[in-house]
This record gives structure tokens, C-alpha cells and sequence, in this order.
């Protein structure tokens, strides 16, 4: 899964379509902070946007309204915050808004999470929570207001650069079998047996698990499901139909996916695709080109 964020700040229209800038990360962070997003929009009526699973982690600094992150499954699990941290998830979210928003979000694999906030990932998998419950308040408030004194967004992703390289450069890396096994699970777009890679690094399963979880969040097979899922809707918006994308993401069947999609993102994958449709392409905020991950819910 190649990531590749949109570099064009798109204005704000009438109608409350929203500015949206992507920006790459300092080469010497490339591979593991895969960019930043920049996100202003203004005051509209409630609006709620699907996010689904991509093995991403975005920590979000807001500088305007909160928002409100509901589990698409579990609905009762709901945190409500300006500034945000999303781990690695098997599961989507609800984003409910409606006051103005602005915020400058990070988005970096697992493995450079679990060496910038130096806790295990499988701690809080599935979660979100404030940043403040793994920073501590006091670097999260500073951090906050030394990003919106910046005199622009260009001055924002520089600060961004420079805390993320002087902190992660301070943790040691996280295992090598374990980044071998998430590159692999990625190449193959989740089409692999974790048997298989666990045999490949000299692990048991249960060994690869254990120490998966603890750097990245969710199990292998977790990762695998999130990975082959990402890789059918992609398939589908380039034009195949979800039975045949089915297949080619290693789905049995496309009962199989519409039962995988429905577990994971609390919809069919027909009411996402439909749901994308209503909205125009600037109203998708994909975190990057060619990679459908929302659509706005009626």
C-alpha cells in the first residue's frame, strides 16, 4: 500500500466544502511518518463521515472545534476532543462535526508510533484517546500553542518534523522480524499465512502475535483483514465489481467480503460505495490519492 498525500490545498467553497492540504514528511522520517494533513473547514449542519481501517495512526493537533469519534460497531465507544489520537484499527469510525474545525494531523505507521510515544501498541489498539493520556498534558499543550503561533502551515510541518525526528531518535527501533512481517502482510496486500511468516523470522504463531501486538496494535491476522479490505475498495472505485474484487483481494466469495466489510465498518460495502457517489471528489478527504478511506453518510 503505497501512500502518497494530495500536495494541493484545496479552498473552501460555499456550500462548506473544506480546504485540505497534504504535505510529505522530511526525508529523514519517509517510511515511517508517511506526511501530514491540514484541515480547515467552517461552521455547517452535523455531518458525519465514515473512516475506514487502513493500519494508519493519526495524531491530530486541533486548533478550532471538537470532534466527535464514534467505533462504527460499537457506538457506545466515543471520545470527543480538538486534538486526537487514533491507533491502528480493525474496526471504523463515525466523525461528527458541525462547528468550525481547524487541525494539522499526522499520519505514521505503527512502528514509528510505538517509538515516539515509547508505549506498547497493543496497550491501546482500537482506541482513541487524547494525546495527553500518552504525552502528558504539559508537551501536548505546548506543543498545541507553539503550532498555532506559526506564522503558516509550512512553519507547522517543520516544527512537526523536528519533534517527531528528536523523539523517535531517542527510542531504539522496534524489532526487525516484526517490520519484516508488516512489510510483508503489506506487499502482499494481506495475502499471506501468518503460519508462513512466522516460520519465515524462526517464531511459533503465538510468538508473532505477541510481539506484532506490542508494536503495532492489532494482530497479524487483524492487519491482513485491514489490508486485504483496502485493497477491494480500490479495486472497485478503479472499476471492478465487488464480486470480482472480491476475489482478487483473497476473499472467498463476495459474500465473504460483504460479511468482513459489515463486521468491520458497521455498513455494506454497497452503502460506502453508494455514499462516496452522492459526494463530489472534494468532498472524499481520502488521507491519499487513490486510496478510498470515507465518504460522507446521509
Amino acid at each position: 500500500m503505497q501512500w502518497t498525500p494530495a500536495l494541493a490545498m484545496r479552498q473552501q467553497r460555499d456550500g462548506g466544502i473544506p480546504a485540505l492540504l497534504g504535505h510529505p514528511s522530511a526525508v529523514a522520517l519517509q517510511g515511517q511518518v508517511l506526511g501530514y494533513r491540514a484541515f480547515e473547514a467552517g461552521p455547517c449542519p452535523p455531518r458525519r463521515r465514515l473512516l475506514i481501517p487502513d493500519g494508519v495512526v493519526r495524531l491530530t493537533f486541533g486548533f478550532g472545534a471538537p470532534v466527535r469519534l464514534v467505533d462504527a460497531v460499537s457506538p457506545e465507544r466515543a471520545v470527543t476532543g480538538a486534538s486526537l489520537l487514533t491507533a491502528a484499527r480493525t474496526t471504523a469510525l463515525v466523525a461528527e462535526r458541525r462547528a468550525a474545525v481547524r487541525c494539522l494531523t499526522v499520519l505514521m505507521t505503527p512502528q514509528a508510533a510505538y517509538r515516539f510515544f515509547g508505549v506498547p501498541m497493543s496497550d491501546w489498539s482500537e482506541l482513541v484517546v487524547h494525546p495527553a493520556r500518552l504525552l502528558g498534558s504539559s508537551l501536548v499543550t505546548t506543543l498545541t500553542e507553539r503550532l498555532a503561533d506559526c506564522r503558516d502551515w509550512t512553519a507547522r510541518f517543520a516544527l512537526m518534523d523536528g519533534e517527531l525526528a528528536a523523539r523517535m531518535a531517542a527510542r531504539p527501533p522496534g524489532n526487525p522480524e516484526v517490520d519484516w512481517v508488516c512489510g510483508e502482510l503489506r506487499r502482499t496486500h494481506g495475502q499471506v499465512r501468518v503460519s508462513a511468516l512466522a516460520g519465515a523470522v524462526g517464531w511459533s504463531s503465538r510468538q508473532l502475535e505477541r510481539r506484532f501486538r506490542q508494536q503495532i496494535g492489532p494482530s497479524p491476522k487483524g492487519m491482513a483483514q485491514v489490508l486485504r479490505l483496502q485493497r477491494a475498495m480500490r479495486l472497485n472505485e478503479g472499476g471492478l465489481p465487488w464480486a470480482e474484487a472480491a476475489l482478487a483481494a483473497g476473499f472467498f466469495d463476495q459474500p465473504h467480503l460483504y460479511r468482513t466489510f459489515k463486521r468491520m465498518a458497521g455498513c455494506t460495502p454497497n452503502r460506502f460505495s453508494n455514499a462516496r457517489a452522492r459526494s463530489a471528489p472534494d468532498e472524499w478527504l481520502d488521507h491519499a490519492m487513490g486510496h478510498p478511506s470515507s465518504a460522507l453518510l446521509p
